[in-house]
């Protein structure tokens, strides 16, 4: 197995959306990042697109752990959550060789009767804070640092209008507890208590299953599962 770092991460803004198994014209949002994001937003500051298999494998069976804080006056409360639509498919020209391929189609492919709109539902953690630690391969260290301080491509929160409003990219450690040392700093700096940790695999805790180790990214993209443990602080 290769050697190994980690890679300390601050995600911060008025909206962050992470989302699992959600698809179609209803988008939910997961409590917490999801390795999919992450990585998703690594590749983005990289600049890699289409399927990468050969990337995504680096990543696989390496960890990821979230802490996720929260203002102390509003430690007893959830994370709000917004619900917004969008209305897509209204507009577009069906006899148009492009445009009609914006509109939503049938089961079957044919064109809808009724023009096509469609109201598309998508939610959002509002005001969230996250400190995420991603063991990464060693022989990507310089090009991760490069990837998150100079991205290539815009780096954002699970959905492109999802904008950090604060440094995502916070260093690359020796060890796991070096780089959890480095966000707690940040959230007493920002006077943040703990609210829930998130560790791959089994532990005392809350047990939940998601599909959100991506294989494949590209037009279709794929997924494996992975095990998760919620602790509550």
């Amino acid at each position: 197995m290769a050697n190994t770092s980690f890679l300390a991460l601050w995600l911060e803004a008025p909206l962050q959306s992470w989302g699992a198994s959600a698809k179609f014209y209803r988008r939910s949002t997961l409590s917490f990042p999801t390795k999919s994001g992450i990585l998703g937003m690594i590749l983005c500051g990289i600049g890699a697109t289409g399927k990468q298999h050969f990337m995504l494998q680096n990543f696989v069976d390496l960890d990821q752990t979230v802490l996720s804080y929260k203002k102390k006056n509003l430690l007893n409360q959830s994370i709000p959550v917004l619900e917004d639509f969008q209305v897509i498919g209204a507009g577009y020209d069906s006899n148009h060789k492009w445009e009609s391929l914006h509109i939503p189609k049938t089961s079957t492919g044919a064109k809808p009767s009724s023009g096509g709109s469609r109201l598309s539902y998508k939610y959002y953690l509002q005001n969230a804070y996250f400190g995420v630690i991603v063991e990464i391969p060693d022989n990507l260290k310089l090009t991760i640092e490069r990837a998150l301080t100079m991205p290539y491509y815009g780096i954002y929160l699970g959905r492109k209008n999802c904008i950090p409003t604060d440094f995502v990219y916070r260093g690359i450690y020796s060890s796991k507890n070096l780089a959890e040392k480095k966000l707690e700093d940040i959230a007493e700096q920002k006077e943040l208590l703990k609210e829930f940790t998130v560790l791959d695999g089994v532990h005392d805790g809350e047990i939940v299953n998601i599909q959100d180790v991506p294989t494949q990214f590209g037009l279709e993209k794929k997924y494996v599962e992975r095990q998760v443990t919620i602790i509550r602080s």
